[in-house]
């Protein structure tokens, strides 16, 4: 293994950190101004935030020099990924909560293993099925021990519009990333972070005002600054740094692999679940949790 595709590994884990920050505080800022508002803010700073990145990395605030290839598969990719995917990922959390959603969305490795095999003919290496195969199974377990105990605390039925949102999400989140990695060729990751963003605030304003409410999300939201600053800060984390990463590590490893030690969100974040959220952490956690960054390991020794 070269030091690039280490450092390609290293990024997409560091995309799990990123998100991990990044869903605290969308989370809180969802609650106060709901989960339309908080994606079209979220990719409308991200964009901006990225612009002034490709200005300093690259000299080019807008990705102009992006070829029409580009630009489509892209621009597919942040529709699918961020506006497809997050519709129904946000309303699974409505539905069922984020703790059952988590489930499905740590599938998202294996159809994106799946969906790069059938559609660019890439194959992982049979010692990363396996890291792949162990680290799933590490998150799983964190998750079910959440869900048990969030189920015995709030009885009652799941939705099954909700579990079926869960899964679209799961997919559309793996289309979305085969798009993307079609599409980088070796294309700056940034710039390439800014076509998604950029495509991705039309498709959010556009389903603002099919649902008419363009005015409050334009207008209302960014004078709620409980809902404004945690939007802001969200942004830095998710669609900016933590996005950049994940495409940089696209282009210099297999997908899989890169949507595996991305998915590895769920573990990370119970480190600052702990200490900010002040949330108690079951014994299964933490044994799911070392089974999970065991499996991850596999990818950086083997």
């Amino acid at each position: 293994m070269g030091a690039m595709e280490k450092l390609a590994l290293l990024s997409a884990f560091g995309t799990a950190v990123f998100w991990s920050f990044s869903a605290i505080f969308f989370e809180d800022a969802s609650r106060k101004a709901g989960a339309l508002a908080v994606n079209f803010w979220k990719v409308v700073f991200a964009f901006l935030f990225l612009a002034v990145s490709g200005l300093i990395v690259r000299g080019v605030p807008f990705p102009y020099d992006a070829s029409p290839r580009a630009w489509v598969f892209l621009g597919i990719s942040g529709i699918i990924g961020f506006v497809v995917s997050d519709y129904f990922l946000f309303n699974a959390y409505i539905l069922i909560g984020s703790r059952i959603t988590v489930i499905f969305q740590s599938l998202t490795p294996v159809f994106t293993a799946l969906f790069a095999y059938l559609f660019i003919g890439e194959r992982m290496r049979a010692v990363r099925l396996v890291g792949m195969t162990v680290t799933i199974a590490g998150i799983l377990l964190v998750v079910l021990t959440r869900s048990t105990q969030n189920q015995k605390q709030k009885a009652g039925k799941l939705s099954a519009k909700g579990l079926v949102f869960a899964f679209l999400s799961s997919v559309f989140q793996a289309g979305g990333m085969i798009f993307s990695k079609v599409g980088l060729g070796d294309y700056s990751a940034i710039s390439a972070t800014q076509i998604r963003a950029f495509v991705a605030i039309f498709g959010f304003a556009l389903n603002a005002l099919i649902l008419g409410k363009a005015r409050f999300v334009l207008r209302d939201v960014p004078r709620m600054r409980e809902a404004f600053v945690p939007t802001i800060v969200g942004s830095v984390f998710g669609p900016f740094l933590g996005v950049a990463l994940s495409l940089f590590s696209m282009q210099n490893t297999q997908v899989g692999a890169t949507s595996t030690l991305m998915a590895l969100t769920p573990i990370v974040i119970i480190i600052p679940s702990v200490l900010i959220l002040k949330q108690k952490v079951h014994l299964l956690e933490i044994v799911g949790a070392g089974i999970a960054v065991c499996g991850a390991a596999l990818f950086f020794l083997l």
